[in-house]
């Protein structure tokens, strides 16, 4: 069955067949899953038909593989020949070399089955892509990847559509990486729940259109896999979100402080204190260098201003401990100064309770290139709760150039990492997922790596992903408001990993709800309207 409803979590391909084995063991067999996966196939392939031609006829030429996922590209046959559409079946191997479920379902097949290489695309309206499904774990060689080669050269040639089961093949379904060769399907059907894969680049461009199907796992079985990657929407984060209460104040919705940089380097500081009183903070207060006060006390209203012109300075704010939390990094300047800032900052929480909320962005980041080390000893020492915000070159400056066996570089940190070999192998993975996870374990902070998949992982395992963030994103001054914005969360009491799950989505909503042409200083402003339907829709009763 298909279903309208977006589930929240992602399965690994491991995990999703533990999904199959919990179903089969408890009683389902598992050529009825196929068969149910078959339909779910056929019924998308007749809408493609419908909306193509106008009609649902037309031939469909089915590429099967020697596993399961071929299992369900035979089921699949048998249904549309069922409907009365033209379908033909090819082969990747020999037919007598299929096993279990999948050779039920080419039993069961009542057509001829061609080899691979022999199926004709002439005159096909439709390929249905039955090859490889999520679990591939190499590249495709030989005549695997020739027969890929052929479907996406015939679908660019003719503008005729590939549709792909599970994933298109090629496609690893955990890390959304390519092995080698993929399809490229204008619609993909999955099952049960998406996969990592289906969200992170390239794999979401490469699956089209992902459709989820329903085929008899009891959401039941999540319990025992306990999933920890999650799509990156409301539900997600709407339990601990900061709603404005009735009998609420500005002294109570938190106070965030932002580090400008000097006199050249104003606007991405402004940036960041506008999204931060957008996004809710009570108060905002941007700390300047005496040269900028002028810069910014003429461009600011709401926000207010302190001097702040070395780390002294910054410690003797600190001490007020209403300001609970504080953004570092944009526009912050030279190396050598925004790491002094950034010490000062982190040994300035104490026995803070709550603790204070920390985002490091930008400037701090790349003060600390080549040191990851050395940062994860300060944040794990601050007791605070941390947000790092690298785009991909900012994370690469940071954990990819790291040296374990330098003298030194580990400190007293190794003992508080579990598997750090693993850990530092996982940081160069193809797998923008596992290398995020791995960067938040190594620092103990919260890890966002920015980009149209935006990963946000947690020292726990936790994980969100991002599905739906616009291309106008893309633009100079965005990330120091995306910054300001999860800082404003942080003012408000909004734990670590959902404030930085929620900033990533509020400020892809805002964009979308602006569209095309937006600039930095739009995002801010186009929060109030994403704010409206958010509360409209999740919190009615609590506003």
């Amino acid at each position: 069955m298909m279903t309208s409803y977006d589930p929240l979590e992602l399965l690994t391909t491991a995990e999703m067949s533990a999904a199959d084995r919990l179903t089969i063991a408890s009683g389902a067999p598992g050529s009825y899953l196929m068969a149910q996966a078959g339909a779910a196939v056929a019924l998308e392939a007749e809408h493609m038909l419908g909306r193509a031609l106008g009609r649902r006829t037309g031939r469909i030429a089915i590429f099967c593989g020697p596993g399961n996922n071929g299992g369900d590209g035979f089921a699949a046959a048998e249904r549309l020949l069922a409907r009365g559409c033209q379908v033909e079946v090819g082969l990747l191997g020999p037919l007598e070399k299929l096993t279990g479920d999948a050779a039920l379902a080419a039993k069961a097949w009542r057509g001829p089955v061609s080899p691979i290489e022999a199926l004709s695309l002439d005159g096909v309206e439709l390929a249905i892509d039955a090859l490889f499904g999520a679990g591939l774990a190499r590249g495709l060689d030989g005549l695997a990847r020739e027969t890929v080669l052929r479907l996406n050269d015939w679908s660019a040639a003719t503008g005729r559509p590939v549709l792909a089961v599970d994933v298109p093949s090629g496609l690893d379904g955990s890390s959304g990486q390519v092995q080698g060769v993929a399809v490229k399907a204008k619609t993909t059907v999955t099952f049960f729940r998406r996969k990592p894969g289906h969200l992170l680049l390239p794999g979401r461009v490469l699956c089209g259109e992902t459709i989820l199907a329903q085929i008899g796992i009891s959401d039941e079985v999540l319990a025992l896999i306990a999933p920890r990657a999650m799509a990156n929407k409301p539900g997600l984060w709407s339990r601990v979100f900061p709603v404005p209460r009735v009998d609420g104040h500005k002294y109570t919705r938190g106070h965030a402080l932002i580090l400008s940089g000097g006199l050249a380097r104003t606007g991405a500081a402004r940036l960041a204190a506008r999204g931060a009183l957008r996004a809710g903070a009570g108060l905002v207060t941007v700390a300047t260098p005496a040269e900028a006060l002028a810069v910014h006390a003429g461009a600011l209203t709401a926000i207010m201003t302190l001097v702040c012109d070395d780390p002294n300075d910054l410690s003797k704010i600190l001490e007020d401990r209403r300001k609970n939390a504080v953004v570092a990094g944009p526009g912050l300047g030279g190396a050598a100064h925004a790491k002094a800032l950034v010490r000062a900052l982190l040994q300035s929480g104490g026995a803070m309770s709550p603790p204070r909320g920390i985002v490091l962005d930008a400037d701090v980041l790349t003060s600390f290139s080549g040191d990851a080390f050395g940062l994860a000893q300060e944040i794990r020492a601050s007791g605070a709760n941390v947000v790092l915000t690298p785009h991909e070159g900012e994370f690469a400056r940071l954990f990819g150039d790291i040296d374990p066996h330098r003298e030194g570089s580990w400190g007293d940190l190794q003992p508080q990492v579990d598997a750090p070999d693993a850990l530092l192998l996982a940081l160069s993975s193809a797998s923008k997922l596992e290398r995020v996870r791995a960067a938040s374990a190594l620092t103990g902070a919260v890890v966002l790596l920015k980009g149209p998949d935006t990963v946000v992982a947690a020292p726990d395992g936790r994980a969100s992903i991002a599905d739906d963030l616009p291309p106008w994103l893309a633009t100079a001054g965005s990330g120091d408001v995306l910054a300001g914005m999860i800082g404003g969360l942080l003012a408000q009491g909004t734990p670590a990993f959902e404030a930085a799950s929620a900033g990533v989505w509020l400020h892809g909503a805002a964009a979308r709800h602006f569209g095309p042409g937006l600039i930095a200083e739009d995002i801010p402003e186009s929060l109030p309207a994403v704010f409206r339907t958010l509360y409209e829709s999740f919190f009615a009763q609590q506003v």
